[in-house]
């Protein structure tokens, strides 16, 4: 085969460290467009970026030239260091150790643009944590509740 196709769209989630509520207005945005930023200088499209004070939804298409682990890791750095030169209140700002990624079917790319999209609502009812674990449900994630909150 002479060409290579992939199309990987995955459904990444991230907390601030502590789950600090840093993503506010007005620095949530800015964060959000530049870890946008940050997905596309590694050819990982994003479809989708936000959240709600503690934490981060992305939805992306993952490029075939980096690894999950890569962009994790350089979105969380960049975006960290990035975010503590907005405003003095964000110069303890990092996010937690780990991640979720899910990888979601084309038919399914909607409801979860749609999902992210309605964070602040949805968060009325459940928070971060009742939100990762039932992420973890979902996908048949076995963990241990001891280190899922670094």
């Amino acid at each position: 085969m002479g060409q290579t196709l992939v199309r990987n769209y995955v459904h990444i989630v991230f907390s601030t460290k502590h789950r600090q509520p840093f993503l506010t207005a007005p620095f949530d945005q800015a964060i959000y467009d530049y870890l946008e930023g940050l997905c596309l200088s590694m050819d990982c499209i994003p479809l989708k970026i936000g959240g709600h004070l503690d934490h981060v939804h992305i939805l992306c298409n993952m490029s075939t030239k980096v690894t999950m682990a890569k962009l994790l890791e350089i979105t969380k750095a960049n975006s960290s260091k990035w975010a503590k030169t907005l405003h003095p209140s964000l110069d303890n700002f990092y996010w937690q150790n780990g991640y979720g990624c899910f990888s979601i079917s084309p038919r399914a790319i909607d409801a979860v643009i749609a999902y992210i999209e309605n964070q602040h609502a949805h968060h009325r009812n459940k928070d971060f944590k009742e939100e990762y674990r039932q992420f973890l449900k979902t996908y048949q994630i076995e963990y241990d509740e001891r280190y899922v909150w670094d």
